[in-house]
């Protein structure tokens, strides 16, 4: 079936469809991961953007039941070169194609994605429109310039859990990360944005017994359920319409041990007074080189964000800057001072991508260690 994938700026590609069938409308971004596509996917983190793959061959080793990140898909779409018809991994239990049509996400294939990637790089991230029902350009051109841009639009709702739960699965499966997992000896609480299970799984492998909060819980109710720290998520969106997230950590802030990932990072930079600024087409991928500034080592990391804190903006008597990508000296992590308190943009937890920064989780546990845990 025919497909069209049109873009904010008047520009539409053809393709064929795969999946589900409809129209969605989505940021357009690119992911430069070779592998990984099915944690890409179900990565919170992409709610209310249509992800482009720029390896040109996606889904040849099918999908399997453990390697999710959340409870099904949440990109708007997908779009890819060309899509494997041959599935060939003994883990696989269904195809990508199966997969998606399943969880009803649309996905486009025979567009020339290197230059939409290369579009997207030169005029930046905009608005898209998938469909496979309206295939009139001027009309889906239309369509993705009304609207609403991801600056100012809070997707948080939209990912986090309705309740309260515990997590205490680390790695089970032969294949994941092989981590010695210690008795939970540190109880805190991770506040969820759009967390990944991968993220949770390498808290539970630290040590922690994770209570897992909705993103509107009150700090009152933080702090009351008495936890040795707070963990802040990764999640999707524009830090600065999580308000609620914001106003939250301040009332954190000095009073417990804190460390946030991605959008747990942004929102805690935006409490201690910094800015937020929307990078032109984001970093999304496994392969960003961040430099950690305490040791001068450098770090190949995965990333997924359109927004970063504006380094400049925090108070440097209480804030120093520990990490920063190597591709555009943007802000990828910082501490205080003076608290207990550190995070960093990208991910440790991978999935996909390299484990060369997991050892984040331990500095998690030691900073608790240190305030008297």
């Amino acid at each position: 079936m025919k497909a069209k994938f049109a873009l904010q700026d008047g520009t539409v590609f053809t393709g064929e469809s795969f999946g589900a069938t409809g129209e969605r409308i989505g940021e357009a971004v690119f992911n430069t991961s070779l592998t990984g596509y099915q944690e890409i996917l179900t990565d919170p983190s992409y709610k209310g953007q249509t992800v482009t793959m720029t390896y040109p061959l996606i889904g040849n080793y099918g999908v399997n039941e453990e390697d999710v990140e959340s409870s099904g898909p949440q990109v708007e779409g997908f779009v890819v070169r060309e899509l494997s018809r041959v599935v060939s991994n003994f883990r696989a239990t269904t195809s990508l194609d199966d997969y998606l049509a399943k969880h009803g996400i649309i996905g486009i294939q025979g567009i020339d994605t290197r230059a939409l990637t290369r579009k997207i790089r030169i005029e930046g991230a905009m608005m898209s429109v998938l469909s496979t029902e309206d295939l009139d350009d001027e009309s889906l051109v239309k369509k993705a310039k009304a609207a609403q841009p991801m600056t100012g639009k809070d997707l948080v709702p939209d990912v986090t859990t309705d309740s309260e739960y515990d997590w205490d699965q680390a790695f089970t499966s032969q294949f994941s990360q092989t981590i010695d997992q210690p008795s939970s000896t540190y109880n805190i609480v991770a506040v969820d944005y759009g967390v990944k299970y991968n993220i949770l799984r390498n808290l539970c492998a630290a040590g922690c017994k994770v209570r897992v909060v909705p993103a509107t819980t009150p700090a009152e109710d933080i702090l009351g359920m008495k936890p040795d720290g707070v963990f802040l998520s990764n999640g999707p969106g524009d830090p600065g319409a999580v308000t609620y997230g914001i106003e939250c950590v301040k009332k954190l802030v000095g009073r417990i041990p804190i460390f946030g990932i991605c959008l747990g990072h942004q929102i805690l930079g935006l409490a201690l007074g910094g800015k937020r600024f929307k990078l032109k087409f984001g970093h999304r991928g496994g392969n960003q080189p961040v430099m950690d500034l305490t040791t001068e080592k450098v770090e190949i990391t995965s990333q997924n964000h359109g927004f970063a804190v504006d380094g400049d903006s925090l108070n440097s008597k209480d804030v120093e800057l520990t990490h920063i990508n190597l591709n555009d000296q943007t802000l990828e992590g910082f501490r205080h001072k003076s608290m207990p308190i550190f995070s960093v943009q990208y991910h440790p937890e991978a999935s996909p991508g390299p484990h060369d920064t997991t050892y984040l989780f331990k500095r998690f546990t030691d900073m608790m260690d240190e305030c008297g845990k």
